[in-house]
């Protein structure tokens, strides 16, 4: 269950005896009875005596906020009393003068009441205040958080005022938290609430009710231009779906599915090659990869579509495909990019069958690291090369942030970078080699198993081809790229990031098939060499649905038992290699996770798969103490501690992050079967869920003392020490002073800048409520389906697509500030406050602050860059490629290498 603990402030009568509300019994200090009734005239009086706002909150007890907003609103009714005296006796026929004599004040104090308009000032807030009471009245339960005041068209300080003006009427003011589904962070959601709610009460029984204040669709301003919402699938007559079983050659292209070209609801549009999922009788759906034939004499006659599949003939066209789900919103299970129109003969715009999943381009982005798992098996000299370029290119980071010339700039980038060091420590992922990329795998079956189509590297070359989760040096094959293969060129010329191989190379990537799956593609040469072996012997033939399949009657295996087998054997066969296992050893390990990993799909026997490769043998040997055993395997593992929260500043001599334990507890309940709940155990301590990284002071703690793991121990330990270095830096550095004189200087840039944050602001509202609506959604599919939580992957892609429907559903779209030169000027020169430049940055896009606040003249390069030069030289990059990672030209990185 989820356990969840209160806070209520009430009176004295509801506590325990001697208790009243709030934290301290009945006050704080020397006299517990200290607190006062707010006045204005007392706290006028206490503020001629010297006290500033934060010490007069605390005679009234009170925060800060709420008695900025009781004065200012007694302020305003007081200014609204004596602005309706001087017009009533002004009224009567009374000079100014005689008003002023009568009233105590000056005369020009009475003339400026009557013309400055202060009773309309005073008036927007009761205005304003009644806006929010109509909607709450009829919505009950409405967000009044960050960015509703631009909504509004007033100030947040007006804002604020008119809720402690509710609030004195009755009306509650809820602070509540939401999961963002995209981060780990939560989202604070102000509630405005109608009187007598609760905080219990909203958080189990209304979050679903919570409102915007104003409406928000999809259609609104918000939308980007040519959106279109995903609609309910149109489905494909069953009628023209070939099947190409495995007696036919379906097992050689496993998961494609080839369209006849030509055919408008079948068209990829621009594309050559797409990741699809296609209905079909509205009640099933097919998945995989969609390109088009290289000929039609492929297909029977009637059909326009092949699904070649690894079934055999005895297996039904229902079972070949999957079942439609029973989600409404969602009947692929995955997230759909986009959907594909066309126009029929009559000129009517259609929608396609074709829903995109990815399409060609989107695997295509470089990759800039490699993995711990892959590189960690491979010789020391190449995990020390490329570790040591992954932290010269932090460390020539860290030098270029420290060269802003603007100080919120810099500070804010100082504090991410920390964050950036801290979590790369973990994922110890080093820097990428020379022209690696991300490509997905198309088949190519007359293709030769010694070689690959690959339009983005030249023929002759030679390539390896790691795939995640990599368990070898085994699972690496070595091939030369041969781009005038002819039925190649006829499916996939110029293919933007598409290789295409032989069905037997896939088999070697750990069985790898062809409905999207990506494999890393690395060239080799003279300076670039990867560590490659034999298929292992233990692996040929080994097929692990004949081997281990269940009746139908056994148990199933649970998707959180897959998750927790496949982590332990991953690990296991990394601590195997690293610590010099044989290729026997290491087969049986492999073995046993090809069976885990299709444990509960195929419904394995996992267990006898256990007994019959004696994993526990090998666990005894490689992991005497239980569990992941290196550096590599434990880093990312996750522990629990004490709870705590993270200090707000760091500690001042070191850098380091600053930590408070919490202390709380909460109390364990179990379910019973009649719904009721039984108290397991009381004052149970709370965690907080971290790895061991994080937690690891020195990463040598963590390693067992192989040469590899020692050197990513000194990666991890100088990626500490370089965000302490950074949080350090971030404390030291001086805000640039605000200007009024600037301001009027730069009137028109500040107006400019004021006007585009506004429209930043904008989303804030709509996001919130986005995030509602994706939490309630998840919420009720974990209800219906409680083992959901239990698949790690299924869960996640779950709160993406929900998140996504959330966004599109409210119109929530990020638009950033839009910074000019002129603009940027008007900042450097101290046009606007502090804590507008912090709004500004936190809606701006980075790259370009870091362009404009990067000092423009350079007469030489700094000697971080220069190192990094002389190692992306040596580690095999080519001089464009180090030119551009440098921003100077190809010619200027040759000569600064060869120098």
């Amino acid at each position: 269950m989820e356990n969840e603990l209160y806070h209520f402030g009430v009176g004295a009568d509801d506590n325990p005896p001697g208790r009243g509300s709030g934290r301290y019994p009945k006050g704080s200090g020397e006299n517990p009875n200290q607190h006062e009734a707010w006045s204005l005239d007392k706290y006028r009086e206490l503020k001629e005596n010297g006290l500033s706002d934060t010490e007069i909150s605390k005679v009234f007890d009170i925060s800060t906020t709420t008695l900025r907003a009781k004065r200012s609103i007694d302020v305003n009714n007081e200014r609204s009393q004596r602005i309706e005296e001087i017009n009533k006796l002004k009224d009567t026929g009374m000079s100014t003068n005689a008003i002023a004599k009568q009233l105590g004040m000056s005369e020009s104090t009475v003339r400026n009441l009557l013309t400055s308009g202060l009773k309309d000032r005073a008036d927007s807030t009761r205005i304003t205040a009644d806006l929010l009471k109509e909607q709450v009245d009829k919505k009950r339960f409405v967000d009044v958080g960050p960015g509703v005041e631009t909504e509004m068209g007033i100030s947040r300080t007006k804002l604020k005022t008119a809720l402690a003006l509710l609030q004195e009427e009755g009306y509650e003011n809820i602070n509540v938290q939401v999961d963002q589904l995209g981060t780990n962070n939560k989202t604070v959601i102000s509630v405005l609430a109608e009187p007598g709610s609760t905080y219990k009460d909203l958080v189990k029984n209304h979050m679903g009710d919570i409102q915007p204040l104003y409406e928000h669709t999809g259609d609104d301003a918000t939308t980007p231009s040519g959106y279109r919402p995903i609609l309910p699938p149109v489905s494909l007559d069953g009628s023209r779906v070939q099947i190409r079983y495995a007696e036919d050659g379906g097992k050689e292209k496993d998961g494609v599915i080839e369209i006849r070209k030509g055919v408008d609801d079948l068209s990829l549009g621009s594309s050559l090659y797409a990741q699809v999922r296609v209905a079909v009788d509205d009640k099933l759906y097919l998945k995989g990869m969609a390109m088009y034939a290289a000929d039609d004499s492929e297909f029977e006659k009637g059909k326009d579509v092949i699904f070649n599949t690894n079934k055999t003939k005895d297996v039904p066209f229902e079972k070949v495909l999957k079942p439609l789900k029973d989600d409404p919103n969602n009947k692929f299970g995955a997230t759909i990019k986009r959907q594909l129109f066309y126009e029929d003969k009559n000129g009517n715009e259609k929608q396609s069958v074709m829903n995109i999943v990815n399409e060609e381009g989107d695997w295509g982005e470089w990759s800039k690291n490699l993995a711990s798992q892959m590189l960690s098996k491979q010789p020391l000299p190449l995990v020390k090369r490329q570790l040591d370029l992954s932290y010269k290119d932090k460390k020539e980071q860290l030098d270029e942030i420290m060269s802003l010339n603007n100080p919120a700039v810099k500070r804010k980038l100082l504090e991410s970078f920390a964050e950036d060091c801290d979590s790369a420590s973990v994922r110890l992922k080093a820097a990428a080699l020379p022209r690696q990329a991300s490509h997905v795998i198309l088949p190519i079956p007359d293709m030769k198993e010694t070689e690959i189509y690959a339009p983005k590297y030249k023929s002759g070359e030679t390539v390896v081809l790691i795939r995640y989760p990599h368990g070898g040096t085994f699972e690496i094959p070595t091939l030369t790229v041969n781009n005038r293969h002819k039925g190649a060129k006829a499916v996939m010329e110029n293919a933007k990031d598409a290789v295409g191989i032989n069905a037997k190379v896939a088999e070697r990537l750990s069985g790898a098939d062809f409905d999207g799956d990506t494999v890393l593609v690395i060239p080799i040469n003279d300076r670039v060499k990867i560590k490659t072996s034999d298929p292992l012997p233990g692996l040929k033939d080994f097929d692990p649905k004949e081997r281990y399949k269940l009746p139908d009657s056994a148990p199933k295996m649970k998707a959180r038992t897959k998750q927790n087998e496949m982590g332990r054997v991953s690990n296991l066969i990394t601590d195997m290699t690293i610590k010099g296992a044989t290729p026997d050893e290491l087969a049986r390990a492999v073995r046993h996770s090809m069976v885990v990993i299709d444990a509960e799909k195929h419904h394995l026997d996992y267990k006898q798969s256990y007994k019959d490769n004696r994993i526990s043998e090998l666990k005894q040997k490689y992991q005497p103490s239980g569990g992941a055993s290196t550096l590599i395997s434990r880093a990312k593992g996750e522990i629990r501690v004490p709870e705590k929260k993270l200090n707000y500043r760091p500690d001042p001599e070191t850098g380091e992050k600053s930590y408070r334990i919490t202390g709380d507890t909460y109390n364990q309940y179990k379910k019973n079967d009649d719904g009721t709940w039984k108290l397991v155990k009381e004052n149970v301590p709370r965690t907080t869920l971290t790895t061991q990284m994080a937690e690891a002071k020195d990463a040598y703690s963590l390693s067992s003392g192989t040469a590899v793991e020692n050197a990513y121990a000194d990666y991890a330990n100088k990626l500490k020490a370089m965000a302490n270095e950074a949080r350090k830096e971030s404390m030291a550095v001086k805000s640039t002073p605000y200007s009024p004189e600037a301001n009027k200087k730069y009137a028109a840039e500040v107006q400019y800048l004021d006007a585009q944050l506004t429209l930043a602001k904008k989303n804030a509202p709509r996001e919130r409520q986005a995030q509602l609506l994706a939490n309630n959604a998840l919420k009720a599919k974990v209800a219906d389906n409680p083992e959901l939580k239990d698949d790690k992957d299924k869960y996640k892609k779950t709160k993406f697509n929900e998140l996504k429907r959330a966004r599109e559903i409210v119109g929530a779209k990020k638009n950033t500030v839009k910074l000019t030169e002129k603009s940027w000027e008007a900042i450097q020169a101290g046009a606007i406050s502090n804590n507008k430049l912090l709004d500004i940055l936190n809606n701006a896009d980075m790259d370009l602050v870091k362009e404009y606040a990067t000092p423009r003249k350079k007469e030489s390069l700094s000697a971080s860059k220069l190192s990094l030069a002389n190692s992306m030289y040596k580690a095999g990059f080519t001089y464009a490629e180090i030119g551009e990672r440098l921003g100077i030209s190809a010619s200027q990185a040759s000569k600064i290498v060869n120098e």
